[in-house]
């Protein structure tokens, strides 16, 4: 049995609690300064209030952020479980705690990017800020629903990092009948294919909401979808491509891309923004929810708009991102240029 400490108690990492504690091993879940009553009603209870389920009744505890030291005591693994809003907070809070060459897996999905448009995935970014420290980093990518992997719903992800038999390790621990595990040391590959699902599922999420109108009466149609995600896929191949990730992994994004697309918060700003209501309407509409796809749109179009000036990209090859990024930051209004993704191929 091992003992694994979750940091951040948000929907996905508390999923992955499930089979952990399935399979014998002991689950301390500590929650940040913004899940206090996650904490309290688990305590409780042993309900996750945002999860919207009963966690396992064995071998999990709760713990709040004050209490984080008291349960990283003997652990043999840390979940990093924040959203790309936490990286620097768990970077600064978090890590100088753990004690030295424990293993981290994290279930945040995002990237950062430099002023050269040179983009990083967050064990990349975290490593870079603490080169005197002993990491060991690795990372969750795919298409995994949080309650879905609660319910037992055959998922299928893929564990990266640069040391293998860390990864087969945790492959121990986490896999179950339904929860079907890849393992990669291409973590540049699979981090970023996974990152970019989020700009360009708020993308495809645009034709929904155009259908639909501004009174929300519309029909939803699949036609213009569809062009929107192939125009997806093309862009994030040539993106995993610069960025100098195997090619391999673009079935992870496009696979993650494909969830976000059928249901989610990137799903339901992309929509509202496609119905015509402003980047600020949509946000305040959806109350709260953490918006990830608009964090990597923006860092993406940043960094290829940087790579362009130093003659590392075209951004004729990026129309569509190109577009969100004048959508989410310039407050244009949605036009969606189909023709531009037209290609004459003889």
């Amino acid at each position: 049995m091992s003992i694994l400490t979750y940091v951040a108690s948000g929907v996905m990492a508390s999923a992955l609690a499930f089979p952990a504690s399935e399979n014998g091993h002991e689950v301390r879940l500590v929650g940040t300064h913004l899940d206090r009553e996650i904490i309290e009603e688990g305590k409780k209870s042993g309900y996750h209030i945002t999860l919207k389920r009963q966690l396992p009744e064995k071998g999990i505890s709760f713990y709040q952020i004050e209490d984080l030291e008291e349960a990283l005591e003997g652990a043999d693994a840390v979940i990093c479980g924040v959203s790309s809003f936490g990286v620097d907070w768990f970077l600064e809070n978090v890590f100088p705690k753990i004690k030295e060459g424990t293993p981290v897996l994290s279930v945040t999905k995002g990237m950062v990017d430099d002023e050269d448009g040179n983009m990083k995935t967050y064990p990349q970014y975290w490593q870079r800020n603490m080169p005197e420290r002993d990491l060991h980093i690795s990372a969750i990518g795919g298409p995994c629903i949080s309650y879905e992997l609660a319910d037992h719903v055959d998922s299928y992800v893929a564990f990266c990092g640069n040391n293998i038999e860390e990864l087969k390790w945790f492959k121990e621990i986490f896999k179950r009948p339904y929860y079907h595990i890849d393992l990669s040391t291409d973590e540049l590959g699979v981090e970023f294919a996974v990152a970019l699902k989020n700009a360009y599922g708020f993308a495809v999420s645009l034709a929904i909401g155009v259908a639909k109108g501004k009174d929300g009466k519309g029909e939803e149609d699949f036609n213009s979808q569809g062009a929107l995600f192939a125009q997806s896929i093309n862009e994030m191949t040539k993106l995993l491509e610069i960025a100098g990730g195997g090619a391999k992994n673009i079935i992870y994004g496009v696979s993650d891309l494909f969830v976000s697309i059928l249901g989610g918060r990137t799903r339901k700003i992309g929509t509202l923004m496609g119905r015509g209501f402003s980047y600020d309407e949509s946000v305040a509409k959806l109350d709260g929810l953490t918006l990830e796809s608009i964090v990597i749109a923006t860092r993406t179009a940043r960094a290829i708009k940087n790579l362009a000036k130093n003659g590392k990209a075209d951004l004729k090859d990026f129309p569509l991102l190109l577009h969100v990024d004048e959508i989410i930051n310039q407050g244009k209004k949605v036009d969606i240029p189909f023709e531009s993704f037209t290609a004459e191929d003889f």
